[in-house]
């Protein structure tokens, strides 16, 4: 087992009450959980994810925490949120990671693993 490792796993929802396609407007949420599953104690600190949708148009966002929060999770302990992300195109992917330092003060990633944003029924 790792000393310094979050792991990272997404579920993804298409919101079709707030998405206005024929205005190429597609919401999605994504709820995001993150565990400690090393052996140190360690705090998020700040993200970075790469949104792309499928004319390959990406967008970068970086910022402190998750949705205003900067979790430390001693090992065990999970954090959960979920968010959301507005794309031009009926599909798209996200990826990043997360920014983080264990209490003994190392910095390390926690990768977030690539996923899919997509209309029900979309992709077979």
């Amino acid at each position: 087992m790792a000393t310094y490792e979050f792991t990272v796993t997404v579920k993804t929802q298409y919101l079709p009450e707030q998405s206005a396609p024929e205005q190429g407007r597609h919401v999605f949420s994504y709820t995001i959980r993150v565990v400690n599953t090393g052996t140190a104690g360690a705090q998020l600190i700040s993200r970075h994810w790469v949104i792309t949708d499928a004319n390959n148009k990406v967008e970068e966002v970086r910022g402190l925490g998750a949705v205003g929060h900067q979790p430390l999770l001693q090992p065990g302990e999970q954090f959960e949120y979920t968010s959301g992300t507005v794309l031009a195109t009926p599909q798209g992917t996200m990826l990043g990671e997360y920014f983080c330092v264990a209490e003994d003060g190392h910095q390390f990633e926690a990768q977030i693993p690539e996923f899919v944003l997509s209309l029900p029924r979309t992709l077979h």
